[in-house]
């Protein structure tokens, strides 16, 4: 009985789910970037092409101790792991899966769209941040979002319904399930072990804040990116040949689906384009507030400086999961991947050349996930905060154990489905309060 309600539950909710991400969260993301990139005057790619002179600002305001804040390039390490984690081995290859190979062209439309919405809003997040008795700040979406309304309801409600949701979404439940998943099945652990074990490295790091996190991230995350890509590229070399061809089946399947093959259902252009644009949100954490959060934090006083980084995160994101899509298409895990979860097709890809991969991925995977949690929980945390200055951190970790305790053994699909409804909600009140203070934004 309580099985069949459950089905019922997910199932009504993977169709608002689906009709979000297929008529709302895919437009609002791929206007509101187009827009903001032609009132920038396309300022994304100024950036680009001006990077030394990014990394040269940030690097003058690591030197200056001067200010209250934290280290602004252990910040930028930060940000990019909290996004570069699971959602660009996993859930990125499961947007492939079910909306083909097209999906890799909407989430590159994701990037470039989500270049400048990533700026505004941590440009807006440092912007109207506050100080805090830590010897830091507190930014984010809450404390613009207060700006961007005039309306009592929502210059109060909508703050509040935004750290709301950010304390759910910022419980990590997905990777910490893959995580659970992986290490259980590779070394043969009963699962309850691996999670009572994670849950404990979990809340060692969560407890020390945005602090922690920044140091954890930066001692990690260069290792774990570099050698993953050196794996992908290893591969893709190997298949270079066909990479010509791969790319043009993208684009084809980007406007017109992919008919079935092997064990591939077949997708349309709607499918390709929701789940490209929904996974491209998810992995580079568009709109949410995650990074806003973290980034509020850094000593430097420009809000432009740190917030151009977003431009080299989103970039460094969409390039991650670019190298697990092409190694999944290239050695054809997508379409034969029978028995297989979504957690395993780059594993299954990298292990036709690379010997005992299943073993070493699982350190890849830790570090990838894990790093991603702890991230989001000091968000949720310091939304929690917002919510009650004394109690609200408590609450929230009491609610972070049981839920990541509990949603351990759900299916790896059930769980991302929450994330991404949770995600859906705070993107379309983070985009409407960037418009709204479109005019505050200034492009340095």
């Amino acid at each position: 009985m309580l099985e069949s309600v459950g089905t019922s539950i997910f199932t009504f909710l993977t169709q608002i789910d689906d009709f979000f991400w297929s008529y709302i969260g895919f437009l609002l993301v791929v206007l509101c970037g187009f827009y903001l990139t032609l009132r920038s005057r396309f300022f994304q790619f100024k950036v680009l092409m001006q990077g030394h002179q990014s990394f040269k600002a940030l690097g003058a305001g690591h030197r200056d101790k001067a200010n209250d804040g934290v280290n602004p390039i252990k910040l930028f390490f930060s940000s990019v792991g909290g996004m570069i984690g699971l959602g660009n081995i996993v859930a990125v290859v499961s947007a492939v899966s079910i909306g083909g190979p097209g999906a890799l062209f909407w989430l590159w439309i994701a990037a470039i769209a989500g270049m400048v919405i990533k700026y505004s809003e941590i440009y807006l997040g440092i912007r109207f941040r506050e100080k805090n008795n830590r010897g830091s700040y507190d930014g984010g979406p809450m404390y613009y979002l207060r700006h961007a309304f005039k309306t009592p309801f929502l210059k109060k409600g909508l703050p509040i319904l935004s750290c709301l949701l950010l304390c759910i979404y910022g419980v990590e439940i997905y990777q910490f399930v893959i995580i659970a998943d992986t290490v259980s099945r590779t070394f043969e652990i009963e699962k309850l072990y691996v999670v009572l074990v994670l849950l404990v490295l979990t809340f060692y790091a969560g407890l020390g804040g945005v602090r922690r996190l920044a140091n954890i991230c930066t001692a990690l995350s260069p290792l774990f990116i570099l050698s993953y890509i050196g794996m992908c590229l290893w591969v893709i070399i190997g298949h270079i040949e066909a990479v010509p061809d791969m790319l043009a089946v993208v684009i084809k399947s980007a406007f017109s689906g992919h008919a079935p093959i092997g064990g591939f259902a077949g997708s349309s252009l709607l499918l390709a384009a929701q789940h490209g644009i929904s996974r491209g949100v998810y992995t580079g954490d568009i709109a949410i507030g995650y990074d806003s959060i973290i980034q509020s934090e850094t000593r430097i006083q420009n809000p432009a400086t740190q917030a151009r980084m977003a431009v080299f995160g989103i970039l460094s994101d969409s390039f991650f999961c670019t190298m697990s899509i092409m190694v999944v298409l290239l050695t054809g895990i997508w379409h034969d991947s029978t028995g297989l979860l979504t957690s395993q097709y780059v594993a299954s890809a990298l292990g036709q050349h690379f010997p005992y991969v299943d073993k070493f991925m699982v350190f890849f995977i830790f570090v990838a996930g894990w790093t991603t949690i702890v991230g989001y929980l000091a968000v949720g945390g310091k939304a929690a905060r917002f919510l009650s200055p004394k109690k609200g951190f408590r609450f929230f970790m009491t609610y972070a154990v049981l839920s990541l305790f509990c949603f351990s053994f759900f299916n790896q699909s059930q769980v991302l489905l929450i994330m991404s409804l949770s995600g859906g909600g705070l993107m379309l009140m983070n985009l409407t309060g960037i418009l709204k203070l479109r005019h505050e934004i200034k492009y340095q």
